[in-house]
């Protein structure tokens, strides 16, 4: 029982070496990997992905932060980035003039206007509940 076994193995390792011999009837292609245009394609895909999920909010934001703060007019009342909270005064080219409290007046810089509170949104009837409704 051992010999036809032995047969066997013998067989199966003699064609497994000449399979990896250099004869040309038994060579084997090698395995390819993609199209390096997939690679590409992935790349792309990765780049898109990134512009749309961080890049373009951001710039979108600052853009409205911007227009915001370009439309800054004396009577808004405005948050700084350092958390001062005032009334604008007076509008400058690049600063404005808020104040803070009584005879308490700071020139800032028009970038560092966080927040601006819009002065006539403050009584608008959004905000109020209606006559006979409150509870």
């Amino acid at each position: 029982m051992s010999a036809p076994f032995a047969v066997l193995f013998a067989q199966v390792s003699n064609a497994a070496s000449a399979a990896t011999a250099d004869s040309p009837d038994a060579a084997v292609p090698a395995p390819q990997g993609p199209p390096v245009w997939t690679t590409f394609a992935y790349m792309l895909l990765i780049f898109g992905a990134i512009y749309f999920a961080l890049i373009r909010p951001q710039t979108q934001a600052k853009k409205k932060q911007e227009e915001t703060i370009k439309t800054a007019k004396t009577g808004d009342k405005i948050v700084t980035s350092s958390g001062i909270h005032g009334v604008i005064t007076n509008v400058k080219d690049s600063t404005v003039i808020v104040k803070v409290a009584d005879n308490v007046k700071l020139e800032i810089e028009k970038s560092h206007i966080d927040k601006i509170a819009r002065a006539e949104s403050a009584g608008s009837d959004s905000d109020k509940v209606p006559a006979g409704k409150a509870s």
